[in-house]
């Protein structure tokens, strides 16, 4: 019996691989390359959209705790992410490129994974993972919607950051390093004065936004605020935001500047670099004209410019399991943003849950279980607490995994220990073979 995975995002590769991985046949829908959404850019799957930062890599961190746990569970998409890593301090950033088309073709080589390209419009029987992302199409969503009464889903709205070139960044005004001098400097660090910021903080707030049909700023998910959002919340949010001096130290100066724009690599060539929190929905003419008046971007290059999307979820807490799947049937699941874990390395994480618990089923088995004290795990009951009144996308966090049972007081080393205690139930459950 094949199981139908549809969409060939981060979640929708991460499970295919595993139920292929378990001996499973699948069958593979993505509707790219012959319908493609205005946020998508390749052909590839497991597009990056937004960032190229899967955020993180310390084990004091969730996210880095997370990433652990997948790659000891054997990831798809934490291996490619490994192979094609580019230098970003303390966190886990790819070649956005590389790594789309190293999951392309694994997935494509798998013998057990055969790729269908066509749209899917309608909820398929079981055995199935949907894991269309926020990025759903119309026709999908418009079925899903159904399938659940309409009563199931909710949305807000993402934004994606531009892209410049390397060569373009005056690097007279600009310097290299990483905040707190943590790992490797592998920032591009763009210094503000209190004049040069103001001016900047009062264009930003008055730019002409494109239209994006049902767009309010209550509507959009916190963790990816357009950077025109947040100045208008105040003039000095942005410096206690993604502007925010601490830990870098201007080379001409020898302080702290007043605030700062950091650049991230986007590729391994280090030809392009991302504006590190500046996703936007303003007009491409305003964004090159208020983002040049960064000093060190006076003659910017912009090859991508920022964009924004809908992003829809289900009311999981009322509709899924800890496994993704449908309460009512077991054999429907879903996977990826659309469940409300929000994040990249969150949507592999569902993903993967999703289809070791899908696995079992199909061969008539019971689902692992994953406890509440691993990473995974946590999302998973997060996702299907019926309790919450108010559910919105949540990324991991130390918040939703169950405190320790001695009481730590420095918050590194209390994290530190939840990510041993979680680590250790990782490692049970994969010498029993999951």
């Amino acid at each position: 019996m094949a199981v139908k995975v549809i969409g060939a995002g981060l979640a929708g590769s991460e499970a295919a691989w595993q139920l292929a991985s378990r001996g499973i046949a699948v069958e593979l829908y993505e509707m790219k390359p012959h319908k493609m959404t205005p946020a998508h850019h390749s052909p590839d799957f497991a597009e990056l959209v937004c960032s190229n930062s899967l955020r993180g890599d310390r084990l004091e961190n969730a996210v880095g705790l997370l990433k652990e746990e997948l790659r000891r569970c054997g990831s798809l998409i934490l291996q490619c992410a490994e192979a094609t890593r580019v230098e970003a301090g303390g966190c886990l950033a790819v070649d956005r490129g590389g790594f789309s088309r190293m999951v392309t073709e694994k997935i494509r080589s798998h013998p057990n994974i055969r790729v269908i390209p066509e749209e899917v419009t309608r909820v398929p029987e079981g055995p199935v993972i949907i894991a269309t992302g926020p990025l759903t199409s119309d026709a999908l969503s418009q079925a899903i919607g159904e399938y659940f009464g309409n009563t199931g889903y909710l949305h807000f709205f993402d934004a994606a950051a531009p892209l410049v070139t390397a060569e373009s960044i005056d690097m007279n005004l600009a310097w290299w390093q990483s905040r707190y001098d943590r790992g490797t400097p592998d920032y591009i660090n763009c210094a503000l004065d209190k004049e040069q910021y103001e001016a900047f903080v009062r264009e930003l707030t008055t730019a002409q936004e494109a239209e994006v049909h049902g767009f309010e700023d209550s509507n959009v998910f916190e963790g990816c605020m357009p950077v025109e959002v947040m100045a208008r919340r105040g003039v000095d949010t942005l410096r206690y935001g993604p502007l925010k001096p601490v830990g870098l130290t201007d080379p001409k100066t020898g302080r702290e500047p007043y605030a700062v724009v950091q650049l991230r690599q986007d590729n391994a060539a280090k030809s392009v670099y991302n504006l590190v929190g500046f996703q936007t929905h303003l007009k491409f003419g305003e964004q090159k004209r208020v983002f040049s008046m960064i000093p060190a971007l006076h003659d910017a290059e912009f090859v991508r410019y920022g964009v924004m999307h809908q992003n829809t979820f289900l009311q999981s807490p009322k509709l899924l399991d800890r496994f993704y799947a449908d309460r009512r049937n077991p054999m429907v699941a879903f996977a990826g943003q659309m469940t409300g874990v929000e994040g990249y390395v969150e949507s592999t994480a569902s993903g993967y849950l999703a289809a070791v618990a899908m696995a079992a089923k199909v061969q008539g088995k019971e689902p692992t279980e994953f406890p509440a004290i691993t990473a995974i795990g946590a999302l998973g009951h997060y996702i299907s607490d019926a309790s919450i009144e108010s559910f919105q996308p949540m990324n991991i966090n130390f918040g939703i995994m169950p405190k320790l049972e001695k009481r730590v007081r420095k918050k590194a080393e209390k994290n530190l220990a939840i990510a041993q205690r979680s680590l250790a139930a990782i490692d049970a459950l994969v010498a029993e073979g999951i």
